[in-house]
């Protein structure tokens, strides 16, 4: 196998690893909407980092939180839907990034790359991005289970239980930006929330306990990842998409009727 796939592969179940957990708070909290404002901000966070000289992760971070930030205001004003203002905001914020983008005539930037992904690209410092921020991630997955799965339950319960709310949705905001500054090398801002979403709806179907379907969103999404990989080597399609089509085919395959997963099984 060529050194770049093989690059690739590491890379991409390194991202796998960490979606695929926290996917599953997306899905049990129905916030994959709010997954995909994030993630089509990333895009303005990228633009602002280049165009202050600082490090892209740092502005992707720093513009997730502003976002989230400005939900968290406009929520408060009940003219409008949750969905309409992450709508707005999503849309909103990757139209800026693009404005930002086409400022920059001096510095290249692969719009390509950023959008949907250049993981046949990953260097062996990319890895260690993706493994390093894998790595805090998941840390911090850990401390926040609990109260996330109590506030997943009911936050009013979580209040009386004595878990600070407040803190931990900013918390989990923070790490559902740096998961999308993580994968944005592999499948990019506009496709980072199907890692989220698809591969725990697929682990959902299996899963007894919270704690198994975290395993399974994981092994589905390393699953993707090799499948998408292969299809991509094979009929030569960009790796990214081609994950993302592979985990979409996983997913439907486990509605198959008599399938043990449809069964319910």
């Amino acid at each position: 196998m060529d050194e770049f796939l093989v690059l690739s592969l590491i890379a991409g179940i390194g991202v796998a690893l960490v979606a695929g957990p926290l996917g599953c708070f997306v899905v049990w909290r129905r916030m994959s909407y709010f997954g995909a404002t994030l993630s089509h901000s990333a895009l303005l966070g990228v633009a602002l980092g280049i165009l202050l000289d600082m490090n892209a992760m740092a502005g992707i971070i720093a513009v997730c939180l502003g976002v989230a930030l400005v939900l968290t205001t406009l929520e408060r004003d009940r003219r409008f839907a949750a969905d309409t203002i992450l709508g707005i905001l999503a849309h909103g914020a990757l139209a800026l990034g693009l404005v930002v983008i086409s400022f920059m005539e001096t510095a290249r930037l692969d719009l390509m790359g950023y959008l949907f992904g250049d993981i046949l690209s990953v260097t062996v410092q990319d890895l260690t991005w993706i493994y390093g921020g894998g790595l805090i991630c998941l840390a911090m997955l850990w401390l926040l289970w609990k109260p996330l799965l109590i506030m997943a339950v009911q936050e009013d319960l979580a209040q009386v239980e004595g878990v600070p709310v407040a803190r931990t949705r900013l918390l989990f905001m923070v790490t559902i930006a740096f998961v999308i500054a993580v994968a944005m090398k592999v499948v990019g801002v506009l496709l980072i929330v199907s890692m989220l979403i698809i591969p725990a709806a697929i682990a959902r179907r299996f899963a007894a306990t919270p704690e198994q379907m975290a395993v399974m969103a994981a092994l589905a999404g390393c699953l993707s990842v090799a499948g998408g990989l292969f299809a991509s080597a094979t009929l030569d399609t960009p790796a990214g998409p081609s994950i993302v089509v592979v985990a979409t085919g996983l997913f439907f395959l486990t509605l198959w009727p008599g399938s043990r997963a449809a069964q319910g099984l």
